[in-house]
């Protein structure tokens, strides 16, 4: 009987240690989190895969345009050549000069390298701004999500754009339109994450020196960035709590200081008193209301262009993943008494308001110099488009939000559509991509083969020679229109050390 006794319990006691060695079975959720992190994640390679192949297409940039007149002075002067140029003659950029003595000084492989080095910072700049926002308001994400809203936009700001060559790969607009404005967005990462006193100081003067070089970079990206300081600012009342509020309303003084600072600094500068004389861009007639009427009709021609290019719907579809895959924050994190989760369209409205306001004042501001070609010059429109796809972004993150409360089939199937646009948006994007390569492809080996002549031509001790112009998007060339442009015809004799180059409609 006690045996009978014993051998159960030992046979019950084995059974029990049997089933504690088994491996628990994992929680409900963590299987639906595993796919949706293997999903998010398959996803972000298509972005990536489109940026990867526009930085592998940047090796076929050669000079163009302004390159002509930068390469010599670079060449010959060195730093202080450039930023004499810049802050003494041509327009008071100081920053800007700097970023051109960086790729300049390589020469011809600067050019070619520009895309990549350029396009991996915005994009890595633009990955820890998403991470950071997230991480700061208490939400966890999904492996590869920001990754996938970070390549997303950095594809729609470099490509959507009517001339994408003129705004992703000639370095000499690039780093005044494209680049500054997501440096612009690098300097609120240290902000966002702060978390000692320390910290926040360091936050502090980041800002403020980001401001001064923002201001010297890029009028109309300073001019973005003083409307948005100024938007957040009006918005911190009701939109975060009491400590955050504080410090992010000394942030923004701080940085608008710096900005203005930047600014003040090109204004005064002789390069800008120049370039002013040169386009009779003084304050009254760029405030005048007949240039201001004017800009406002310009505005709404490019709005026209912006609102109708439909791959910006790839903007607010990753948005919606965003705000659909992402979890926490559910309590007090969205302000102080959850105001923003109760006033989402005031919040849309404010964001949709700034970006009309910033993208007008950059008009107003770029038309003095461009006049109506303004309406035609996307190469301009980077410093608040890039506003305007994170705008986009965080307006699908709302409406992912508002549909977390539905059933789980209705989020699958809104998750699945966002994806399909995603998908869709990368290839409306790769086919104009790759007629491009095509185009710069055959300029390069065009500019290749008129390059090795006229630098033989020179080491032969030739003083003029002819010229083809070679162009691709719309870039200037010596003897465009016909013949009758002859800029940057000067540069190009100075560029090979040649007195004068003559017009040729044949290449060597």
């Amino acid at each position: 009987m006690h045996m009978t006794t014993d051998m159960s319990k030992s046979v019950g006691t084995q059974t029990e240690g049997e089933e504690s060695s088994r491996p628990e079975p994992p929680p409900p959720g963590t299987a639906r989190r595993r796919w949706t992190a293997i999903g998010t994640s398959g996803l972000a390679l298509l972005p990536l895969a489109l940026l990867g192949a526009a930085f592998w297409i940047g090796r076929l940039v050669r000079p163009g345009g302004d390159d002509w007149c930068f390469l010599p002075v670079v060449r010959d002067g060195g730093a202080s050549g450039m930023i004499g140029k810049f802050f003494l003659h041509d327009n008071g950029r100081i920053a800007n000069a700097l970023l051109v003595i960086g790729y300049g000084s390589f020469g011809v492989p600067g050019h070619q390298w520009f895309a990549l080095v350029s396009g991996v910072l915005m994009l890595g700049i633009l990955w820890a701004l998403i991470a950071s926002a997230l991480k700061r308001a208490g939400l966890t994400a999904p492996r590869g999500l920001a990754l996938l809203v970070a390549a997303t936009a950095a594809a729609l700001f470099f490509f959507a754009t009517p001339n994408p060559y003129k705004a992703f790969y000639w370095p000499a607009n690039s780093v005044s339109h494209t680049v500054a404005p997501v440096l612009a967005c690098a300097a609120v990462i240290p902000l966002l994450r702060a978390r000692t006193r320390r910290g926040r100081d360091f936050a502090l003067g980041v800002a403020y020196l980001a401001g001064i070089f923002i201001g010297t970079l890029s009028e109309e990206t300073s001019v973005v960035a003083c409307v948005v300081l100024a938007t957040v600012l009006l918005m911190s009342r009701w939109a975060l709590p009491g400590a955050g509020r504080t410090r992010t309303r000394v942030w923004c003084v701080v940085a608008f200081a710096g900005v203005a600072v930047g600014t003040a600094i090109l204004y005064l500068s002789p390069g800008a008193r120049a370039r002013r004389e040169r386009f009779g861009a003084d304050g009254a007639s760029m405030f005048g209301p007949e240039a201001l009427i004017a800009s406002l009709r310009a505005f709404g021609h490019v709005l026209g262009t912006v609102f109708t290019t439909w791959q910006y719907l790839g903007a607010v579809a990753v948005g919606v993943l965003l705000g659909l895959l992402v979890r926490g924050g559910e309590g007090g994190t969205d302000g102080p008494d959850g105001s923003l989760r109760r006033r989402p369209l005031l919040l849309v409205l404010v964001g949709f308001l700034a970006f009309l306001v910033s993208g007008y004042l950059c008009i107003v501001v770029a038309y003095p110099p461009f006049g109506a070609s303004v309406v035609s010059a996307s190469r301009i429109w980077g410093d608040f488009l890039l506003f305007y796809v994170l705008f986009l972004v965080g307006v699908g993150a709302l409406m992912g939000r508002a549909l977390r409360a539905r059933r789980w089939g209705i989020r699958a199937a809104t998750a699945a559509a966002a994806a399909v646009v995603c998908a869709a948006t990368c290839v409306g994007l790769a086919v104009p991509l790759l007629r491009l390569e095509r185009q710069m492809d055959v300029r390069a080996q065009r500019w290749d083969r008129q390059d090795r002549s006229l630098r033989a031509g020179a080491a032969r001790g030739a003083q003029v020679l002819p010229y083809t112009p070679v162009s691709v998007s719309g870039m200037l060339e010596p003897f465009g229109n016909h013949g009758k442009r002859a800029w940057p015809a000067k540069c190009v004799a100075q560029y090979y050390h040649l007195e004068k180059i003559t017009p040729s409609t044949r290449l060597p």
